[in-house]
């Protein structure tokens, strides 16, 4: 697949420069991913989150990756679906083009995202694949390797139905 990898993992665990969380706008842990990022990276992510005063949607603010592989870990806050109506898909690109960009200002060139919003904020996964994959072959000449790093063997499944290299 090129500089784009698709695959079914733990994100905490990738070899990459940046891992970007989908948290929750105050930045200070929760559930699924964002959970398992705190946990993994330690309680210095929550010290060093404390001090970013939180993230609106679309945004994303950098840490250090601490006791993760990662050295940095790039957190944005995805749009909740309300039906589509709502800005929810330029939000969802938002997200995925702000995460790259703070990466490149960090000298970052692998990066892994999870399936932003497509969890309990129930953004539909199909046309968040689209969203996605197009973000990520957007930026892929910035990068030496994107990662879309996702949590089942379905989710792999349809972002590699929507994946066209």
């Amino acid at each position: 697949m090129g500089k784009i990898q698709i695959l079914e993992g733990d994100i905490t665990r990738l070899d990459v420069d940046a891992i970007v969380n989908a948290a929750n706008a105050s930045l200070l842990g929760g559930g699924g991913v964002d959970g398992a990022i705190h946990r993994a990276a330690g309680p210095e992510l929550l010290a060093a989150c404390r001090l970013l005063g939180g993230c609106p949607t679309g945004e994303a603010r950098i840490t250090p990756g601490f006791r993760l592989k990662a050295r940095w870990v790039i957190h944005t806050v995805g749009p909740v679906w309300h039906g589509g109506g709502q800005n929810e898909p330029e939000l969802l690109r938002a997200c995925y083009e702000n995460s790259f960009a703070l990466a490149l200002e960090n000298s970052a060139r692998s990066i892994a995202f999870p399936a932003i919003s497509t969890g309990v904020y129930r953004f539909p996964k199909d046309v968040a694949a689209e969203i996605v994959l197009e973000a990520m072959q957007t930026a892929s000449d910035d990068f030496e390797k994107i990662i879309a790093c996702c949590f089942s063997a379905d989710d792999v499944a349809t972002y590699r139905a929507h994946y066209s290299q």
